[in-house]
């Protein structure tokens, strides 16, 4: 199976085949993917260097003259270090892009906290209008970067790849979509935190969610999971900071008692290296941490 970075370049050179209004702009990261559709559309694959925040000014460029551009590096580096072009090229001037990250929140662990980057969610989320994609398996990433490019004339995307994966992927849904149901609680799996959830849930009565789109978040899908379960206890299970998504379910549940647990990355720095395996550990984000937080907040025994 092709990693979600390998399936992404080869989707974006398609891309770039048909429409020739796409262009992507990198710097310097997966410059190789991108080598024999750069021969191709040399000007409309474009290498700035290690200059991350000229790369979203040249995207936020090429969209005001009426291009589809799709802008690709790291998540710290794409989001938090040029997240004032992210504000003022792309969000001030009105300019739409969608920008695809890979390194997750700590994909590249071994290289450390620079490129760790577990806040990005939560930072564009201050930007209004962007769309939020994350997708749990390489076969959806193709699907969603389409409807990305294909939405642009709407708002811009933030498209997030990771390393870590599901163990198979589902058809593509706009909202919540129900894996398996259950009457105890709602679990909202987002992107490839799935198969960890259905592992630590599998014997529970709880009712598991999957989204890859997590903004706009389906707060009607939500409300009706609620309403069917005995009682209004709900689970969100996100790869990126702990709470990032809680404004979206308390405004989903406005009105209507309900107890929300949120698991994610914490906010305390771990200063550690390693695998993103041994990094989901230390976070509860692995199957053992996730039934451990859910049992303990559900009263069930572990």
């Amino acid at each position: 199976m092709s990693d979600m970075r390998t399936v992404f370049a080869s989707a974006a050179s398609s891309l770039l085949d048909e429409d020739p209004l796409a262009a992507v702009v990198l710097a310097e990261i997966s410059a190789d993917l991108f080598a024999k559709a750069a021969a191709r559309h040399p000007e409309r694959v474009l290498n700035v260097g290690i200059r991350e925040q000229l790369m979203v000014s040249v995207g936020g460029g090429l969209a005001l003259a009426g291009l589809r551009p799709i802008v690709h590096t790291y998540a710290p580096f794409l989001v938090e270090r040029a997240f004032e072009q992210v504000k003022l090229d792309l969000g001030h001037q009105g300019a739409r892009a969608v920008l695809v990250s890979i390194g997750a929140s700590y994909d590249a662990a071994r290289a450390g906290r620079t490129h760790q980057a577990p806040e990005d969610v939560a930072l564009l989320d201050t930007v209004p209008g962007f769309a939020v994609q994350v997708p749990g398996h390489p076969n959806e990433v193709p699907g969603l970067l389409r409807e990305a490019v294909g939405v642009l004339d709407s708002g811009s995307t933030y498209l997030r790849l990771s390393t870590e994966t599901n163990r198979s992927a589902l058809p593509l849904w706009p909202g919540l979509q129900v894996v398996r149901p259950g009457r105890q609680a709602v679990v909202v799996a987002v992107g490839p935190m799935l198969s960890p959830v259905l592992d630590a849930v599998g014997d529970l009565d709880v009712t598991v969610a999957y989204a890859t789109t997590v903004r706009p978040f389906d707060e009607e899908g939500l409300r009706a999971l609620v309403s069917s379960q005995s009682g209004s206890a709900v689970v969100l299970v996100e790869p990126y900071l702990a709470g990032t998504s809680s404004f979206a379910v308390s405004s989903a549940l406005a009105g209507r008692a309900h107890r929300l647990l949120s698991l994610g990355v914490g906010r305390a720095e771990l200063r550690r290296y390693g695998t993103p395996s041994y990094h989901a550990a230390l976070h509860g984000l692995d199957a053992t941490g996730i039934r451990r937080s859910v049992t303990d907040f559900l009263g069930s025994p572990a």
